[in-house]
């Protein structure tokens, strides 16, 4: 496993961190930005078809894009670290889902210190730039269209997948929101976590960062004025219904927003 470009349990991007010359003269727009990401994009789906995009390679790419956001002006702050390494045992990661920033970036904070996919809708995997690296991932594909066959789904391979050693991040909210509303929070991974008996983590994020796009939500407005947040909570174990155990997470979720100035319903 690649060695973690993080250390200790936060990480602030430091404020002289210098903006690309390329940013720069682009006038305060995403040209650059979006040319250097579409260009790792397409790098790891090279990679993917030639069957070579292992962890280490999606660490990688991951690791770029990260470094590409705080050279476009983006400033992370992360919190709770530490919790990610807490146990060597595969859990189950629960959080909001706000924009592709964490998607992006998530892999090159957690997997470092253990093997992990997502749970990801369906088109996903069958998108035609993004489809190869995800398959490549072994990830937990659902439809979002029938909740019962979703859950059945998580739970079955999910099952699999922990049992193996490979912890599954889940963003439970159907789609991506910067406005987090909790009855859209619905409950398949805290049942992924206790029907697999493995802890849960909870974590938020702040990415409005990178906005969603009005045409391609993956190619949004970049705004620099934003900071980007991301807070992981200690794992806990879920039993029962887990219907206290989700009302925890979204409570994390809740505080953590409104302390960053995010939006909840």
């Amino acid at each position: 496993m690649s060695t973690s470009i993080f250390t200790g349990d936060t990480y602030d991007t430091d404020d002289k961190t210098p903006r690309a010359f390329l940013d720069k003269i682009a006038l305060n727009t995403r040209l650059y930005f979006m040319a250097e990401y579409i260009g790792i994009v397409l790098r790891t789906r090279r990679e993917a078809l030639d069957g070579i995009y292992d962890t280490e390679h999606w660490i990688k790419s991951s690791a770029d894009i990260f470094r590409l956001v705080e050279s476009c002006g983006g400033r992370f702050h992360l919190t709770g670290l530490d919790n990610i390494r807490s146990s060597p045992d595969p859990m189950v990661f629960v959080g909001n889902h706000m924009s592709t920033l964490e998607t992006m970036t998530l892999p090159c904070i957690i997997a470092p210190e253990r093997e992990v996919t997502f749970a990801v809708k369906e088109s996903l995997v069958r998108h035609p730039f993004f489809g190869a690296v995800m398959r490549s991932r072994n990830p937990i594909v659902v439809g979002r269209e029938n909740s019962r066959e979703d859950l059945a789904v998580v739970l079955s391979k999910g099952q699999e997948l922990l049992a193996a050693g490979t912890s599954v991040i889940i963003f439970p909210q159907s789609t991506r929101m910067v406005k987090f509303l909790p009855e859209k929070f619905n409950s398949l991974g805290v049942k992924l976590s206790a029907a697999a008996k493995v802890k849960v983590v909870p974590f938020a994020i702040k990415t409005d960062y990178w906005e969603i796009g009005k045409v391609v939500k993956d190619l949004g407005k970049i705004s620099r004025r934003k900071p980007i947040y991301m807070a992981f909570g200690e794992p806990f174990e879920v039993r029962g219904t887990g219907k206290k155990e989700n009302s925890k997470i979204i409570d994390f979720i809740t505080s953590h927003l409104k302390q960053w100035g995010g939006e909840v319903a």
